[in-house]
């Protein structure tokens, strides 16, 4: 029954992480700011709020959690938050410098590649006795390189795409191209 649990919390997330950027064909002409406050205050503060309170065990408060949790949990919570969230609005950037295609395939690429390997790799800094690199099998190594043969395939296939385009019409579709800017940010 926990593994059907799980797999709705998946279902649910990823339908929600899919269809976030359903209203952006109803405001095209906000700006981006504009756009991702409005998403992140829901997506960040309202959202969580109310998932947090779901998860609050019967005959507790919400209150009541957050004063028996060590200051050092919260702190690190907030700090990752921080994190996550410049990494949010860095992606969003990237895809207004490069475009969704090449954004969209340099920056999940990174993450895709980096995400998998700093894992392990951090724990084995901070926890060497749990031997952590020893999750790093061969099917890990080579599910991230197939994952970034696949993503690199996507970005020469946008790139190609966007060579095929006139100028006009790369400037309509990406007003703000600017690979530079965009690679740093990504």
């Amino acid at each position: 029954m926990s593994i059907i649990i799980g797999l709705l919390i998946i279902a649910i997330g990823a339908f929600c992480q899919s269809s976030c950027y359903v209203p952006i064909n109803k405001i095209k002409q906000w700006s981006w700011e504009s756009y991702w406050i409005v998403q992140g205050v829901f997506a960040w503060l309202v959202l969580p709020f109310l998932g947090a309170l779901l998860a609050v065990p019967a005959g507790h408060t919400f209150c009541e959690l957050f004063s028996t949790t060590p200051s050092f949990n919260i702190w690190m919570t907030i700090l990752f938050g921080v994190l996550w969230g410049v990494g949010g609005l860095t992606f969003g950037l990237s895809m207004r410098y490069l475009g969704v295609a090449l954004g969209q395939s340099i920056a999940l690429g990174t993450c895709a590649g980096l995400g998998t390997i700093m894992g392990p790799v951090l724990l084995n800094i901070f926890f060497p006795e749990n031997d952590p690199l020893s999750q790093l099998t061969f099917a890990v190594i080579l599910g991230v390189v197939v994952t970034l043969v696949g993503i690199a395939i996507i970005g020469i296939a946008g790139s190609m795409k966007a060579a095929s385009l006139s100028e006009e019409e790369k400037k309509a579709a990406v007003k703000d191209f600017n690979f530079p800017k965009g690679i740093v940010i990504a």
